[in-house]
């Protein structure tokens, strides 16, 4: 039972250590464009730097 006197706040101090840090997050814009990241994975690069990766 003595170690539920030292669980219990250590348990409410990391949730609210992690609230915390997802609210930092929601501020900072962590969260702001979900669909750039997606898009960005489907641009060919290639094409922009020019033909250094064609056979010659």
């Amino acid at each position: 039972m003595n170690v539920l006197l030292f669980l219990i706040p250590a348990a409410l101090f990391l949730g609210l250590l992690g609230l915390g840090a997802f609210i930092w997050a929601l501020k900072s814009g962590q969260f702001d464009d979900l669909d750039g990241a997606a898009m960005r994975i489907l641009i060919d690069d290639d094409k922009e730097s020019g033909d250094a990766g064609s056979p010659s």
